[in-house]
């Protein structure tokens, strides 16, 4: 009896066939839902604008992955910059390591261009003297393809952002 459902017959084959399929399926989903870190310069991040730039401390570097390095305002307040991911994401949370940002407003456009912002978060940050802030931000409703991070005052006449973490996923590639 060869094509039955006992041993070696087709429906054993055919349920292990559909487990490796089901084993591939799951792998293809894993890898196009991972969570990883949005905002890194590696993901295809990158900062559009920046209402300051010092050449020893450029925008560049909150998203270039290296804790050692940092984008500071040039003084006087509001300054702001804004990350575009070349990409539609859902972002599920944030994580601002800073110092001397007092508050932080941050806004989001799920346009293919920097526009149509609209205002998501704002934070008042707790100063750590001689610590970084560690704000991390559990976010509702994060689709976006834009950020806008506006500080609007600090706790001197200079601020410096170390890093900009956004976790979550790539939904698609804008149209």
């Amino acid at each position: 009896m060869g094509g039955g459902v006992g041993p070696g017959g087709g429906a054993e084959r055919w349920a292990g066939d559909l487990r490796a399929k089901g084993s591939e399926l799951g792998e293809v989903k894993q890898f196009k839902m991972r969570k990883v870190d949005l905002c890194l310069s590696s993901e295809g991040a990158e900062v559009i604008l920046a209402t300051s730039s010092d050449e020893k401390h450029p925008p560049e570097n909150m998203i270039d992955g290296n804790p050692e390095t940092f984008w500071t305002t040039t003084g006087m307040f509001p300054q702001e910059f804004i990350i575009c991911f070349h990409k539609h994401v859902k972002i599920e949370k944030l994580v601002i390591r800073s110092y001397f940002v007092r508050t932080l407003r941050i806004e989001k456009s799920a346009s293919n261009e920097p526009v149509d912002f609209e205002q998501w978060i704002e934070r008042d940050l707790v100063h750590t003297e001689g610590q970084l802030q560690n704000e991390e931000i559990m976010a509702h409703d994060g689709h976006a393809t834009y950020l806008r991070f506006i500080i609007t005052s600090a706790f001197d006449h200079f601020a410096a952002v170390y890093s900009i973490s956004a976790e979550g996923t790539a939904v698609s590639n804008p149209s």
